[in-house]
């Protein structure tokens, strides 16, 4: 890394879109300023790698909680909101993009708070408006399942799931609803049915917290240039995926190779949590795939060279244009981490790279957090519900 590298990324105001940390705060009783162990962020990489802010998903496995999504959803919240309080010097909430300035001058790390998968709102627009009041910032309208209102791109091959051909009238709601609140539209995992009837009934900016580029890795969970250019038409934002089998064409057939084997492991780590009945949490399907790279997988799937994460960042750049790009990590959400990036302490190398390709300071400080505050901003400049 080079000075110039080291003093822009020091600098930088940098957010990141999304992380799935909160499932350690409650399955794991793991505590924020506790050693990472087999995780991706916690209080010290975020210092060390200048992380000012992080979007908290708030995710609920739709098979594991069935039933349960909301009682799910508010547990995860109490999660953050109990680390909060842990951490009152450290740690703060923000609820705004002014929240989230004065934390970074004030030397605090500032949580904010996005449900990852629609289907937490249980068809509720009193669910919906009740977490915004608790602090959700953005949702996803979809995970990988499809819900009852929206179309996802994790189920398309589901022959058991019949298609709504994107959002239904009520998924329509679901949307101005969000653009009344001032919480912005999250469209990764959706469906590209879902995507363009979004941009159709969306006043108001969207993001997608956690996507890649499908011109450079085909996965239906990255987006295709033209949807790039119609959330840059849209003054949205798109935040890049870290994870291996979106930015990496080679990991991902490799990765995709070995799922019957994988699903063997996984079987038997889960099969403890299945006899007594209890949901099976995700660190034990994560643990299970860090595992079986370690034992079979790590000297014939090297890890994807973060030169392939440089690349989509780039390619999203050079197509959305440098105001519609930043980071959406990932972070905690998928087992294993491309070439050189441990944990959110390697952020600067990031920075480094995309200077060594000729980015700008002021490129930089739009990518690395600029961005993403000026969308939280409009979208919150627009809502009309005060």
């Amino acid at each position: 890394m080079t000075n110039d590298s080291a003093k822009i990324h020091a600098a930088a105001l940098v957010i990141d879109g999304h992380a799935d940390t909160p499932q350690r705060f409650v399955d794991e009783a793991w505590n924020f300023s506790d050693p990472l162990e087999a995780g991706m962020l916690n209080l010290d990489s975020a210092r060390t790698g200048n992380l000012a802010a992080e979007f908290f998903a708030i995710w609920v496995e739709p098979k594991e909680w069935r039933g349960r999504f909301a009682h799910r959803t508010l547990q995860l919240l109490d999660g953050v909101y109990q680390q909060l309080q842990k951490h009152p010097r450290s740690m703060r909430l923000g609820l705004t993009p002014e929240d989230v300035v004065q934390a970074h001058r004030d030397k605090a790390f500032c949580v904010l708070l996005g449900i990852e998968g629609g289907h937490s709102i249980e068809a509720n627009l009193g669910l919906l408006r009740m977490y915004y009041r608790l602090g959700v910032r953005y949702m996803t309208l979809t995970w990988s399942n499809s819900n009852e209102w929206a179309d996802s791109s994790g189920d398309l091959d589901d022959a058991t799931i019949v298609p709504h051909g994107g959002l239904t009238e009520f998924g329509r709601d679901v949307v101005r609803e969000m653009n009344k609140l001032g919480m912005m539209v999250d469209v990764s995992h959706a469906a590209d049915s879902t995507f363009w009837q979004v941009l159709q009934t969306t006043h108001a900016p969207v993001i997608a917290s956690h996507s890649s580029a499908r011109a450079l890795t085909d996965a239906p969970r990255n987006l295709t240039d033209e949807q790039l250019r119609a959330i840059a038409t849209n003054d949205g934002i798109v935040m890049v995926n870290f994870y291996p089998a979106f930015i990496d064409a080679s990991w991902r057939d490799g990765w995709a190779a070995t799922k019957a084997h994988r699903d063997s492991l996984y079987e038997s780590i889960t099969k403890a949590y299945k006899d007594r009945g209890e949901p099976v949490p995700y660190n034990a399907s994560m643990s299970a795939d860090r595992q079986y790279y370690a034992e079979f997988l790590k000297d014939t799937l090297p890890l994807a060279p973060l030169s392939s994460l440089i690349d989509h960042i780039d390619h999203v750049a050079q197509v959305a244009g440098i105001d519609h790009v930043g980071l959406g990590s990932d972070f905690d959400g998928f087992p294993i981490l491309p070439e050189g990036l441990g944990s959110a302490a390697d952020l600067p190398k990031i920075t480094a790279a995309l200077v060594e390709r000729g980015y700008r300071p002021d490129q930089l400080n739009k990518l690395l957090g600029g961005n993403l505050l000026r969308v939280f901003a409009a979208v919150q400049t627009q809502a009309t519900i005060a």
